[in-house]
């Protein structure tokens, strides 16, 4: 089967050379024409590799995208198959918040927030840890922090972690909740930028143990966050 895909970043026939010689790396790849020109790449293959697959081989400077060939996807899933560890995890912090509500024997919206902030940080940021590189890498194709500086890969989810353990601790609601804010902010960016490009690129929320499209459901996820933060920023200060 041969596929065409967009390949942003080339510059050069150095460029093209190095990108040709990446995917030929990969096994079941038959053969590569690759071209600065069109932003294009034409990939011969014997069975069917994700576009994930192409991107990790590639250098960061370097986004293939399937601009051009409206890849299908071979498994069907359904959009719950799919986003099922998402969802799971939502699911068990937001019960287990809840239960520590019921168990205070009244529901407080502000404690609830900064405990579903604790969980879902301090979780968020255990499967990063998994595969610090692993996810440097993903988060690096979209961030637009991590693109330009990807260090900031290694450093987020310890910043998640931190806050994590902040919001667990109540520690300083203004300065928490700022800091939050700010770099979710910054992170939806990225994400926004991905989707309303139609981009199929994987999304590291969860690092590089499962394998979840970049979607809405990451804006929803973000957004979220910082809908909350805001909330809690703002009765922190009144």
């Amino acid at each position: 089967m041969t596929h065409t895909y967009q390949i942003i970043g080339m510059t050069c026939g150095s460029c093209e050379a190095k990108v040709k010689s990446a995917i030929l790396t990969l096994s079941n790849v038959t053969e590569v024409d690759v071209s600065k020109d069109t932003n294009s790449a034409t990939i011969t293959m014997d069975k069917h590799i994700v576009l994930s697959d192409f991107q990790k081989v590639l250098d960061v400077k370097y986004q293939i995208s399937n601009s051009v060939h409206k890849e299908k996807i071979e498994v069907s899933k359904s959009w719950f198959t799919t986003y099922k560890p998402l969802l799971i995890l939502f699911f068990y912090i937001f019960s287990i918040t809840i239960f520590i509500e019921l168990a205070a024997g009244n529901l407080d919206l502000s404690r609830w927030m900064r405990h579903f902030m604790s969980g879902f940080f301090l979780t968020f940021s255990f499967f990063k840890m998994l595969n610090l590189k692993g996810f440097k890498d993903s988060y690096s194709m979209y961030d637009i922090i991590a693109r330009k500086f990807p260090s900031w890969g290694y450093i987020y989810p310890f910043t998640e972690l931190i806050l994590g353990i902040a919001y667990l601790l109540n520690f300083n609601p203004i300065i928490t909740n700022s800091v939050t804010l700010v770099v979710m902010s910054i992170s939806i960016i990225g994400v926004l930028q991905t989707v309303l490009n139609k981009r199929t690129i994987k999304c590291a929320c969860l690092g590089d143990v499962f394998n979840l499209p970049m979607s809405s459901v990451t804006i929803i996820e973000d957004g979220l966050m910082i809908m909350m933060s805001l909330g809690m920023l703002i009765m922190a200060l009144n």
